[in-house]
């Protein structure tokens, strides 16, 4: 299986010169971008504002479709934004808190950015409420599912936790806040493309992400996934024209709510990023995460045994169940390790109490992942 996967390898320019391992911060990029961004750029030169009648307005959803089955999610119920606090900040604003229903249940464990946009939501009544982690890798499922009560209104989590790459059990998370009336918010940005994704299934509410990553889609393309029978009763206050049912009236009097699809949109789309990530969705959605996520199983074993063997200590968890696509060595002067792996073209990236973090995507190659161990342990050792 592994060979079908490597003959990807050729569509991804940067491989020919670099060691890649850095697909958890930003993926590949595919040589079918750069003709997406030409026909973009040809629509733009040739069709000037007609393109936005030919597939420019309709792009944040129809690049979305590509996108939902990789989600587990059915088609017009994901859409593209510019970024994950900007897709978290609309759904935060169909909400409002107060008692008994005031309650955030969040994770120290989640991105920085998405932190930030909770905590704001104090400002307007909300309690956030944050689980912490007891060993920096993970967080106690039992504390987590605790935490979840009929006082919660949304819950805001992690699939795959940026640090350590642990992988919380989302279809746990969203059956006790169903059970008790609360609404999940899932961040998926560290798992889609590299670990299986089953929105519908599991029953979350709301997923936020980026085909930044593991989707090789380049940046300005977070998208959001919301829950198909949700959508028509949510009434955002951060939103825009996208979401009028007759943009183009440009009536000036309140809003009135259109489309479904639309519902969650706000203002004039980012079009060029929307063009950018087609390539990489379409390699995703025709290998398939589940091929991926065995290859990424096979190459993250092969990191952790070579750290082992060299005595590294990991950051991530060993069990490769509970593990994501990236292995993290928590060495001595990991951010002047990392500097020097990126000067030699091994590039991967630093992140404070996790290490040097090492992530292979389904394009890297078994003797990739022992060059990397390698080249830090003789880094280590001249130092």
């Amino acid at each position: 299986m592994h060979q079908s996967l490597l003959s990807w390898r050729s569509e991804f320019p940067i491989l020919e010169k670099s060691v890649y391992m850095i697909s958890n911060s930003l993926g590949a990029m595919p040589r079918g971008a750069r003709d997406e961004l030409v026909a973009y750029a040809d629509a733009w030169a040739g069709r000037g504002v007609r393109a936005w009648s030919e597939g420019w307005w309709e792009s944040a959803v129809e690049t979305g479709n590509l996108l939902a089955p990789i989600l587990g999610a059915p088609k017009g119920s994901v859409a593209l934004h510019p970024n994950v606090s900007t897709a978290l900040s609309i759904i935060l604003s169909c909400f409002e808190f107060g008692s008994p229903r005031d309650g955030i249940v969040t994770t120290d464990m989640n991105f920085p950015s998405v932190l930030y946009v909770l905590e704001q939501q104090a400002r307007r009544g909300a309690r956030v409420v944050r689980v912490e982690s007891e060993d920096g890798i993970g967080v106690d499922p039992r504390k987590l599912l605790d935490a979840i009560d009929e006082t919660t209104a949304l819950v805001a989590v992690s699939h795959v936790l940026f640090r350590s790459a642990y992988i919380q059990d989302a279809g746990a998370v969203a059956r006790k806040a169903r059970s008790v009336g609360a609404k999940v918010i899932l961040d998926v940005y560290q798992s889609a493309g590299c670990v299986p994704v089953e929105v519908g299934r599991w029953g979350v509410d709301f997923a936020v992400g980026g085909c930044l990553k593991w989707l090789c889609g380049g940046p300005g393309t977070a998208f959001l996934y919301t829950r198909p029978d949700l959508a028509p009763d949510l009434h955002p206050m951060m939103t825009g024209w996208q979401a009028h049912a007759r943009p183009f009236d440009f009536d000036a009097g309140p809003m009135e709510w259109g489309d479904p699809r639309y519902r969650l949109l706000s203002g004039t789309p980012n079009v060029p990023a929307h063009y950018a990530a087609r390539a990489g969705l379409k390699i995703i959605g025709e290998i398939g995460v589940a091929k991926i996520r065995e290859r990424s199983l096979h190459l993250t074993g092969i990191l952790l045994e070579e750290a082992r063997a060299a005595g590294l200590h990991v950051t991530c968890p060993s069990d490769p169940a509970a593990r994501g696509g990236t292995v993290a060595l928590d060495v001595p002067g990991a951010e002047d390790v990392c500097r020097e792996l990126v000067a030699r073209d091994i590039l991967v990236d630093y992140r404070p109490r996790a290490g040097v973090r090492v992530s292979p995507h389904f394009y890297s190659t078994d003797e990739e992942c022992r060059t990397v161990v390698r080249a830090a342990v003789e880094i280590l050792a001249r130092r």
